[in-house]
């Protein structure tokens, strides 16, 4: 059994077991985190998306050895409970972009990389996020991503 020690949402970690579990498993089976959605089980699909240093990474095909040491957000952890919603949750509701909502908690956190990357990003920027959904709201998650750089621009003043 590996000790593995990381950062989730703010807060130390320790993971006891078999560092070669994917840590989606972790996430929903130990910890109960379940925001976090099993999509396609190969890394293909980003359902499983989260923030490891920042950036979105897919969660399906990540062992947990490779966390240690490093700062691990979910969607559970993107604003602290009491706070106001990122700018990029707020922007979702919005503009109602769910429409079944499996693919939504990895959609926002990987918009949330892009636009920590590029706070004007184009249509191309946008459409370099390669997860997937299926219901097509792709129109609506440009248009939540755009209203969210905005947001986050004018936060920043």
């Amino acid at each position: 059994m590996a000790q593995i020690a990381f950062s989730l949402n703010g807060k130390p970690q320790i993971f006891s077991g078999d560092p070669e579990m994917p840590l989606l498993w972790h996430l929903r089976d130990g910890l109960r985190l379940t925001g976090t959605k099993f999509g396609c089980g190969i890394g293909s699909c980003g359902a499983c998306t989260v923030l490891l240093d920042g950036r979105a990474t897919r969660t399906c095909v990540l062992p947990m050895r490779a966390v240690a040491g490093r700062k691990l957000t979910t969607i559970e952890g993107l604003s602290a409970e009491g706070e106001p919603l990122h700018a990029v949750q707020q922007a979702w509701m919005e503009v109602d972009v769910a429409q079944c909502g499996y693919c939504q908690v990895g959609q926002i956190m990987a918009a949330v990389d892009l636009l920590a990357r590029k706070p004007r990003p184009s249509d191309a920027d946008v459409s370099s996020i390669t997860n997937i959904c299926r219901c097509g709201t792709y129109p609506r998650i440009r248009e939540a991503i755009q209203l969210a750089a905005e947001k986050m621009r004018a936060e920043a003043k």
